[in-house]
């Protein structure tokens, strides 16, 4: 029988009082899918269907700062295909519609708590909590890398004009023990510079990142966990050739692609539908033979 796309969105309650988290769900189903409207873009979604019968496993996406969680639409829907369900939360307060905690303590803090709400949300939520097996993953792009390893017990360090008292301040956070496994995609991890920040990662992660990534280059931003993490052999990491910083979001149209506007930019020559073919499979691999181990 063929899986179609489900989907679904839903606003989360966040229990520390701050704004609600807005969330994009993409999952299994058996109900056909129709062509619908996704912000700008459109994809072949069967809107609020049943779930297909599980149980499957649960993936976070993390957007980066500034950014929107549809810009993962292609990778989710790929993941969905092969057998996950997908959340693909928008970070309050660093996302496109509103980024004014950029570059604040508040934010360091709130994205990692934004990944757990989300975790909590689809294991006490119907109908999803009956279609998940305990395993959860974390994508996340940019600033999503960030998140990712703190959601995962990465010990942060802000920088001195993050904070209000202009310090460098070690922040505090829960690791959670759900997360299982790590993609990360050109990560953004100076906050974990401080020798040891990352001993309690201790978890499978797949890291990629662009070789003409000039915002988080390999050599700041990968060396941190290549030289960070406290197990070497649960790290697969690739320095993709040619690729730039926003080479791993989803394809833009043909009318948003402009040199203008960033984000749909990539290094000449590089084909970014092509190398999403190749890099959904790689991440794909990575999963299954990780949560399965």
């Amino acid at each position: 029988m063929e899986t179609f796309v489900g989907f679904h969105s839903v606003e989360l309650h966040d229990t520390a009082g701050g704004p609600f988290i807005p969330m994009l769900v993409m999952y299994p189903t058996t109900t056909p899918a129709k062509r619908e409207k996704l912000g700008p873009f459109t994809m072949e979604l069967a809107i609020d269907a049943p779930p297909e019968t599980g149980p499957f496993p649960l993936i976070l996406i993390s957007h980066g700062s500034g950014g929107t969680p549809i810009v993962y639409r292609t990778l989710a829907e790929h993941l969905v295909r092969h057998g996950f369900i997908v959340g693909l939360p928008e970070h309050p307060l660093n996302s496109r519609s509103d980024n004014s905690e950029s570059g604040t303590l508040h934010n360091l803090r709130n994205r990692p708590r934004h990944i757990s709400l989300a975790i909590d949300w689809f294991y006490q939520s119907s109908p999803y909590q009956t279609h998940l097996k305990h395993s959860v993953s974390v994508i996340g792009h940019s600033m999503g890398g960030y998140t990712a390893l703190a959601a995962a017990g990465g010990r942060p360090t802000s920088f001195a004009q993050e904070s209000p008292e202009g310090l460098m301040e070690a922040i505090a956070l829960t690791p959670d023990s759900r997360i299982k496994a790590l993609v990360l995609l050109a990560p953004a991890t100076v906050w974990f510079r401080l020798e040891d920040a990352l001993r309690d990662v201790k978890v499978p992660v797949l890291m990629l990142i662009g070789s003409k990534d000039e915002q988080t280059p390999f050599d700041v931003h990968g060396q941190i966990i290549v030289n960070g993490l406290p197990d070497p052999s649960q790290l697969q990491y690739r320095i993709v050739d040619n690729a730039g910083h926003y080479s791993f979001l989803s394809p833009y149209t043909h009318e948003m692609t402009r040199p203008m506007f960033p984000p749909s930019q990539d290094p000449k020559g590089f084909d970014r539908r092509l190398f999403h073919e190749e890099f959904y499979a790689e991440i794909i691999r990575f999963l299954i033979d990780k949560l399965n181990t």
